[in-house]
């Protein structure tokens, strides 16, 4: 087999969603298992829709999500430009040979004509389809019309009664000519059609395997046509089945995030997405790893385990790879990725200093196993940054405020009395508060952890304690108060 050659050809409409992300990914693991060439091209044509900010914002989405390419519109590459709005000149030029062969025509049908013709094949029961008016008319009269100005599109005349291919994940597939009519190749606004354009620019840059979703099914006759009609060997297909939401319907907005920018503002690593999405429709070989990294997700990657059917997006299947991710996060790294979170909530400065991340990196550890996305953590570090003694007193009350008072006016004391606490400490402490007051286990724990934190759970206070203190230190723009600040303003609300 010559060397692998695929692409991913996004249009600059919009934001990745999950299903281009993985028709990307899949493209990507394809190439790199096989040590072949990946592409990225932009198909730029639909002028009203595309932006130069939509392919700045995927660019950057993808780098983010952990794909490289080797040849594209920042790169270059020996088959450029890799923008379709940079190649017309070459669309046109082969319009123009396959209407001097007699395999396209001239159609001055308009828009009005067109619809009136599906209108009536559907009341008829019927598949719209092009009736075909033009295609009879005489080339030399086509030519007078067009250098006369009149506007005219460029449709390719089907001569096939079928077409069929052996799609690498549907197997054999065929389609009768009947539903595709004659195609538009060039509208009459000078603008290639996809179906034209995606054949050009695959067969000029070699492009061996096409790996899309499966509503690309339907234009692939239309595209073996063009194949056929200019004489060219079409790449294998294969087509990757839909994702589905929960609800089994095509996965949309309203099923929650959907594109990379969301994930990205949620705080899902792109390790985990990456991990996640891959096992949308495709399997590990061994039927049952869930958890790969690139390398072997790449080593492993094959087209004969992907799957057919619809795969369905599962939030907290994600959720969960991500926990596992961020728990194997290096601890600067995280604490890096967390600081747009805390700024965005008040917690940090934009550009923390070293101290401070490394402070935050005891904080992370203290708080992760409680949220599964970045989006999470500001609710999960109110406990440190926040305390409100009268909520705390009131949290008390519910429960044994008599008992808890005993704990209280002896322990409270004796954490006043110290300079700074550190754990081993507040474990001195406790025991001698034990002795005092003959209390234990959570008579003796539950009002010290409410007083300190305000809170009747969270982390543990090994953890806490240290946080408190190192943080009250720091110049952040919320003070994190120390123990003995919230001991004082407790025994205050308290009237202990």
């Amino acid at each position: 087999m010559s060397k692998v050659r695929v692409r991913f050809a996004p249009s600059p409409t919009g934001y990745v969603h999950v299903g281009n992300a993985r028709t990307a990914l899949f493209n990507w693991l394809f190439a790199r298992h096989h040590r072949g060439a990946f592409v990225l091209r932009i198909e730029d044509t639909d002028i009203e829709r595309s932006k130069e900010e939509y392919e700045r914002q995927l660019l950057e989405d993808l780098r983010w999500f952990g794909i490289d390419w080797d040849e594209g519109p920042d790169k270059g590459g020996p088959f450029g430009p890799y923008r379709q709005s940079e190649r017309k000149e070459t669309y046109s030029r082969v319009a123009t040979q396959l209407i001097d062969h007699g395999q396209a025509y001239f159609c001055f049908c308009t828009a009005e004509q067109l619809e009136w013709e599906r209108q009536e094949a559907l009341k008829a029961g019927l598949q719209p389809r092009y009736s075909g008016r033009c295609r009879k008319r005489p080339r030399e009269e086509a030519a007078r019309k067009v250098a006369a100005g009149e506007p005219a599109a460029i449709r390719l005349k089907i001569v096939d009664s079928a077409f069929s291919w052996n799609d690498l994940v549907h197997g054999p597939t065929n389609f009768s000519a009947e539903v595709i009519g004659d195609p538009i190749l060039v509208r009459s606004d000078g603008n290639p059609n996809y179906n034209y354009a995606v054949v050009i620019d695959d067969h000029l840059m070699e492009i061996t395997h096409v790996i899309r979703g499966d509503d690309h099914i339907s234009n692939t006759p239309r595209q073996l046509a063009v194949y056929r009609a200019l004489g060219w060997e079409p790449p294998q297909f294969a087509h990757l089945s839909t994702i589905l939401g929960s609800d089994r319907s095509r996965l949309s907005k309203r099923h929650g995030a959907t594109s990379l920018e969301s994930f990205r503002q949620m705080g899902i690593l792109p390790e985990a997405l990456r991990n996640y999405l891959a096992l949308l429709g495709w399997s590990a070989a061994d039927g049952k790893t869930e958890i790969l990294s690139p390398e072997e997700l790449v080593e492993q990657f094959s087209l004969q385990h992907i799957t057919k059917s619809p795969a369905v997006f599962d939030p907290e299947k994600l959720y969960w790879l991500n926990r596992h991710y961020m728990k194997e996060c290096a601890p600067r790294r995280l604490a890096e990725l967390a600081v747009p979170f805390l700024f965005g909530a008040g917690h940090l400065d934009a550009h923390p200093s070293p101290e401070v991340l490394a402070w935050l990196e005891r904080v992370l550890d203290a708080v992760l196993k409680n949220i599964s996305s970045f989006e999470q953590l500001p609710d999960a570090v109110r406990i440190i940054f926040e305390y409100d003694a009268g909520k705390a007193v009131q949290e008390l009350e519910l429960s044994a405020m008599a008992s808890a008072r005993a704990v209280l006016s002896a322990f409270i004391p004796g954490v006043l009395a110290l300079s700074e606490l550190s754990y081993e400490g507040f474990r001195a402490i406790t025991k001698e508060v034990q002795s005092e007051t003959g209390k234990k286990g959570r008579d003796l724990f539950h009002p010290i952890r409410v007083a300190i934190t305000g809170a009747v759970s969270g982390p543990e206070l090994e953890k806490l304690i240290p946080i408190f203190e190192a943080g009250a230190k720091l110049p952040l723009p919320r003070h994190v108060k120390s123990v003995s600040e919230r001991l004082r303003e407790f025994a205050a609300a308290a009237k202990l």
